[in-house]
């Protein structure tokens, strides 16, 4: 990939983790097209999204991020491997993790963990009203 809006030590760290993953340049089919949404004129007239098919897998990716047809190159690549990973390692890849993490803390408090909540603050609430304020006498 040429040298753009991404550093080269971006690219390379990419490369790396593309060639790990097994994913090579020559099996992807990589097609620009004209973007769509907000953004006017310049997103509509420019092919600046970028569609990825991973011939193998199968995967695809559509990546229209910016307006820039290079930062959605290298984004579709992270994605594609992202969504390979996750393919591969199945539990332990990040993605997969992260929704875990998210859904665990949706879930709502077992009664216990509400009472001992509830009675952590009933304490701290005693230690602060124990905490009065001190009187002053004016004797010197």
């Amino acid at each position: 990939m040429p040298e753009g809006p991404v550093s080269s030590a971006k690219q390379q760290a990419l490369a790396q983790r593309m060639l790990s993953l097994g994913l090579k340049d020559a099996d992807l089919v990589e097609r620009f097209v004209l973007g769509s949404g907000r953004g006017g004129q310049k997103i509509n007239k420019t092919s600046s999204c970028v569609y990825l098919k991973h011939v193998p897998s199968g995967l695809e990716v559509k990546c229209q991020r910016s307006r820039s047809r290079e930062l959605n190159r290298y984004v579709a690549r992270r994605q594609l491997c992202d969504r390979l990973e996750e393919r591969v390692l199945g539990e332990q890849s990040r993605r997969r993790q992260e929704m875990e993490r998210i859904r665990r803390q949706k879930r709502r408090r077992s009664r216990r963990q509400k009472e001992r909540m509830l009675e952590d603050k009933r304490h701290q609430s005693q230690k602060k009203d124990g905490r009065g304020t001190v009187a002053w006498t004016g004797d010197g």
